[in-house]
């Protein structure tokens, strides 16, 4: 009779060793896929704050059009033109308000607030009275190259270019085009 041989059999798996194995794989393509994801999303955050910042609208100074609480888009790489709604930074800070006057132009301001540009009265439809609010700037204003004259739509308590300490706009402190209300979703749409 054959004798069997214990050294001749298949030695016995241990029962520990294949969950092991399975977890410290399972853990290095957990740890793998979030690495992977946070990588991913501060590629897309940063991608979209040097393209197309968010920014949170807090204050009435643009009154109708935007409200506090409001999440806009910018766009970094649009012209500005005359109406448009633009942020950038004033002391620290980010301002939104409407373009009135682009470099080059003459602005003026009557005692009853209407805005006057390069000789003709401006049509503003998005504002919903004409006052001439905080104002300490001598009129008629000639803007130099690279700056713009910047007013809130809701003139009797937004703080603008008609007031000095704020004065008119620098192209270099100019953050972009608010071209898009994203927050809260029933106000989502294109900004006017």
């Amino acid at each position: 009779m054959e004798e069997n041989n214990k050294t001749d059999l298949p030695p016995e798996e241990q029962p520990d060793s294949v969950p092991a194995k399975a977890g410290k794989r399972f853990s290095r393509i957990l740890i793998s896929t979030v690495s992977s994801a946070l990588v991913a999303a501060a590629i897309i955050v940063l991608l979209s704050w040097l393209l197309s910042p968010a920014l949170n609208i807090t204050g009435s100074g643009m009154s109708p059009t935007l409200s506090s609480g409001q999440t806009v888009l910018c766009s970094k790489f649009s012209d500005i033109e005359q109406g448009d709604i633009i942020a950038f930074y004033y002391n620290r800070k980010i301002l939104v308000k409407r373009v009135i006057g682009l470099p080059g132009d003459t602005i003026e301001i009557s005692g009853d607030g209407t805005v006057i540009r390069n000789g003709s009265p401006l049509d503003e439809p998005y504002i919903s009275d004409k006052s001439l609010g905080k104002c300490d700037m001598q009129f008629p204003c000639t803007l130099d190259d690279g700056c713009y004259f910047v007013m809130g739509d809701n003139r009797n308590s937004s703080v603008d270019s008609r007031y000095s300490q704020i004065g008119c706009v620098y192209e270099e402190n100019i953050i972009g085009k608010v071209y898009l209300r994203i927050l809260p979703l029933k106000h989502f749409g294109a900004v006017d």
